[in-house]
């Protein structure tokens, strides 16, 4: 599969289907199975372990698609991708050809960060991961996981002695125990769960390389995939937002002329376009740097992830002025958009963080 077939694919088992999906909170599990069975939610992982083995611009591409049709099913993809990559990076040859064969043929993977405690400060994580002989046990607690309420592996983040870890736990593990959030307030339908381990015993092989580095440097290094994926997912809410007010705005009519027609109306549409189309590009340039590996890919993806958030969260607010009431119903593409976007901005590190580490960038290059 290519990535137009998969394009074909997410557009065909989507559809118009999103806004039911959102409010009822789920997404069917015919639906998540058949994608994650085609590897489309990983689609970077290899060939030669069933992925599609796609470049970072070409998934950037399908997941902006992603992006514009559901928000709820991008974030699953994020998440998925996220272990997948996570995986890659971490794991040994026969750690990867356990565990990415079966993420691209059907079981759906998440990664578990955040804590009660631990957000964006992800050093102040208090699970712990042990080695006990053979095995490694796992405590501690892990909030608004995205996925976790569909996913058969768990990748835990997790203190290992005076350093970090990463360990897969399957989630049927005695000591697991899933508990959904209610009721959230975006991507309504992604599974997102609070997990909670208590001394839940694994093997040792299941823990990842990188053992005892600091926290920081294991996070950051799987982050990243995550920011990216999140970039291009807000690619994908510009472009539905486009979509729906450029429908919107040529066939409403208002005061005798249609609202395109309207000079305040068409600063949105031009602000609109322009958000799309510096998202874009600013997200292929990150693309661009991370298939190549350049020094410049981390602020790359940084600034990606900050642009492309900050943008669909004021396009989304944008497309909702310009629709009015037409837009304001619950599960409206637009509506929908509205609320996503503004998740965005706080996942996979705030615009806060995002703006501190782009500081430190411009200094450097600057002073």
């Amino acid at each position: 599969m290519n990535k137009h077939d998969a394009t074909t694919l997410v557009t065909e088992l989507v559809g118009d289907r999103a806004g039911a999906w959102d409010l009822a909170g789920r997404i069917p599990g015919e639906v998540i199975a058949a994608l994650a069975g085609k590897g489309v939610l990983c689609a970077e992982v290899p060939t030669e372990h069933g992925g599609l083995g796609l470049s970072s611009v070409d998934n950037g591409e399908l997941t902006a698609t992603v992006g514009a049709l559901c928000g709820s099913l991008r974030s699953l993809m994020t998440s998925h991708g996220m272990a997948a990559w996570t995986l890659s990076r971490f794991g040994s040859a026969d750690q990867q050809s356990a565990y990415l064969p079966r993420l691209t043929f059907g079981a759906l993977a998440t990664v578990a960060f955040s804590e009660p405690g631990a957000g964006s400060d992800l050093a102040a994580m208090t699970t712990e991961i042990a080695r006990d002989g053979d095995s490694v046990v796992v405590t501690g607690e892990k909030v608004w996981v995205t996925g976790a309420a569909h996913a058969e592996l768990l990748v835990v983040f997790g203190r290992f002695g005076d350093g970090a870890a990463i360990v897969v736990v399957p989630a049927d593990t005695p000591g697991v125990r899933t508990e959904r959030v209610p009721d959230p307030m975006a991507c309504r339908a992604a599974g997102h769960a609070d997990v909670h381990l208590d001394h839940v015993r694994v093997p040792a092989d299941g823990l990842l390389g990188g053992a005892g580095l600091p926290v920081t440097l294991l996070a950051s290094a799987a982050l990243g995939y995550g920011r990216l994926s999140v970039a291009w997912g807000c690619v994908g809410i510009l472009r539905a937002c486009l979509k729906a007010t450029a429908a919107h705005a040529t066939t409403r009519t208002q005061f005798g002329a249609p609202l395109a027609e309207h000079q305040l109306v068409a600063r949105h549409l031009a602000d609109l376009h322009v958000a799309e189309r510096t998202a874009t590009h600013t997200c292929a340039h990150a693309s661009r740097c991370w298939d190549a590996a350049t020094p410049e890919t981390v602020a790359a993806v940084l600034l990606a992830k900050h642009h492309a958030a900050t943008s669909a969260a004021r396009g989304a607010a944008a497309a909702v002025q310009v629709m009015g009431s037409a837009g304001a119903r619950d599960g409206h593409p637009v509506a929908r958009a509205y609320r996503d976007a503004k998740l965005m901005e706080i996942i996979e590190g705030s615009s806060e963080i995002c703006q501190l580490a782009l500081s430190r960038y411009a200094l450097t290059e600057w002073s």
